[in-house]
């Protein structure tokens, strides 16, 4: 029987943009220490329930009260066992992980192997177009010979990346006596029956205004324990009144999203400090294969006229334009799926569409257009977020109606909606191309590809977007099983060429994360690590 340790089984690429964490730093400012950290954030809660969200304002709080079997440590993007006590493939397809003993939730009810496999087994059943079940694509069944011993039998022999997907999105683990086995449990039902077993439990909840966190006495997880009795989550709708807060010292720390701008002007503030951490978060165009211009289901469906809109679409764009003027260098072009610092990330995307310095090819574009027979201007319906994505999005989208309309090639109809309902709506094939960005469960190139790209039958993508190809899904498998780094990275460059000819997404931005805090916070470049996971059980005063 072969057995492949976890340190080989859990390793992954980490990104490469930032070796690591760095701050600006001022004077002054802050108070003293009573226990208390007071965190704001322009992000929007969907759900609470792992099953029923996919965003990063969801799985922030999920990551602060949830256990996971593997988490990642601080610093870095390594995993390790969390509230496991070991974990290791026991063969090819089976990954087994023993459980630490006495695990129980805040509620006192006990956690066993029984809610290990509840909590998966109710991802793959509820599969909520919101939610991450496209992230166990690999799962096939799940044994818990013991209450210590949960066995996941997966369909892709040693899946590189499983161990991550076990402390991402997908992985929280859920008390079977609170939540619901199929079907969505709404937000209070979670916070009543105090259902946690993270570093921090909710003490008290009001939707997307407030959330206060109190230290988790029963927390077993890898983390020392947190470094706050109690986080006070403050939630704006406008992001100049938190950046207000934050210069003031009303609030400890200001974390997703200020504009460009607004760290422009905090960088020169002795009151605060600019923590500035590893990239990795993307944005990009989403087209319905169903609805765009010339999609499946229009009265003028043509799927080479649509494939020419959405290569025109690419090709119109002037990425660096967008990122000075717009974000002033916090973000830089994103020349393919998968973003530049991971192995096997390339340039297809430029490669295809744009000009030899990576500027927009209008003439190419306008070629495309005509060779496929398309009559110009082309009507676009393009939707963005204001909120979700922060306060920039309203330029960054106004410059992409600009530039695209510029190019005498598309009329656009740029209309917002606020991310609640945004979230809902792009899965019911509400928009026609729209906004998403996208802030990675693990900094492997696979979670740039799999999530949007792997649709079947059985296992629906993350976009919903009625893109499905079958040599892609196979690639996407073989990938994941490939245990040599150098093949790993050609296949990987192998899809992003495939991709970059159909363009089920158009890449525009890649950007780094970035955090301002009073200078008596503790802890925050460690927050700020390639794992993407903002711990707030590592901030202290």
């Amino acid at each position: 029987m072969k057995r492949t340790s976890l340190a080989a089984a859990a390793l992954a690429g980490a990104l490469i943009l930032s070796a690591c964490s760095t701050s600006t730093t001022g004077e002054g400012g802050g108070g003293g220490d009573d226990g208390t950290l007071t965190v704001g954030t322009t992000d929007k809660v969907t759900k609470l329930d792992p099953a029923g969200s996919y965003d990063n304002g969801s799985f922030f709080v999920m990551t602060q009260v949830f256990p996971f079997l593997m988490e990642y440590q601080p610093g870095t993007a390594d995993v390790a066992p969390g509230i496991a006590e070991s974990a290791e493939y026991t063969s090819d397809t089976a990954y087994e992980v023993k459980l630490k003993e006495g695990l129980t939730f805040s509620n006192g009810n006990e956690l066993t192997s029984s809610d290990v496999k509840f909590s998966f087994e109710r991802q793959k059943e509820i599969a909520d177009p919101n939610g991450p079940s496209s992230l166990l694509g690999s799962l096939d069944s799940i044994d818990t010979p013991d209450d210590t011993t949960v066995v996941f039998n997966l369909n892709r022999p040693t899946d590189q990346t499983f161990p991550q997907v076990l402390a991402g999105p997908a992985g929280p683990i859920v008390d079977e006596d609170v939540f619901a086995a199929d079907a969505v449990t709404e937000d209070q039902e979670i916070v009543d029956g105090d259902a946690f077993a993270g570093p921090y439990r909710i003490d008290s909840y009001d939707f997307n205004n407030l959330v206060s966190y109190k230290k988790n006495e029963v927390y077993q997880g890898s983390l020392e324990p947190a470094k706050s009795e109690t986080v006070n989550m403050t939630y704006y709708s406008d992001a100049n009144n938190m950046k207000l807060d934050i210069s003031q010292n009303t609030i400890d720390v200001a974390y997703r999203s200020l504009s460009a701008t607004d760290i422009e002007d905090l960088e020169g503030d002795d009151a605060v400090e600019v923590h500035h951490g590893p990239g990795g978060e993307i944005r990009y165009i989403v087209f319905n294969f169903d609805t765009m211009p010339y999609g499946a289901k229009t009265d003028e469906a043509d799927e080479d006229k649509a494939l020419a809109v959405r290569q025109a679409v690419a090709g119109s764009i002037d990425r660096q334009g967008i990122a000075d003027q717009v974000y002033k260098g916090t973000y830089t072009p994103l020349l393919s799926h998968v973003p530049e610092g991971l192995a096997g990330a390339n340039h297809a995307v430029a490669d295809a569409y744009l000009t030899d310095d990576g500027g927009a090819d209008v003439e190419g574009a306008k070629k495309r257009l005509e060779d496929a027979g398309v009559e110009t201007p082309v009507d676009l319906k393009l939707q963005y977020n204001p909120d979700h994505y922060g306060p920039s999005s309203g330029d960054e989208y106004a410059l992409i109606k600009q530039q695209l309309e510029d190019s005498g090639l598309f009329t656009v109809d740029l209309q917002s909606t606020e991310w609640v309902q945004y979230a809902e709506d792009r899965t019911k094939d509400v928009y026609p191309a729209y906004q998403l960005g996208w802030f990675p469960d693990y900094s492997d190139a696979d979670n740039y590809l799999v999530p949007f790209f792997y649709d079947t039958e059985d296992s629906a993508s993350f976009l919903g977007n009625h893109f499905r190809d079958e040599e892609i899904n196979e690639k996407l498998v073989e990938q994941v099983s490939e245990e040599d780094p150098e093949k790993r990275a050609a296949l990987i460059e192998d899809l992003q060429t495939d991709l970059a000819e159909q363009l089920s997404t158009v890449p525009l931005l890649q950007g780094e994360q970035i955090a301002v805090s009073g200078t008596d916070v503790q802890g925050v470049d460690n927050a700020l690590d390639p794992s993407f996971q903002f711990r707030l059980a590592l901030l202290g005063k």
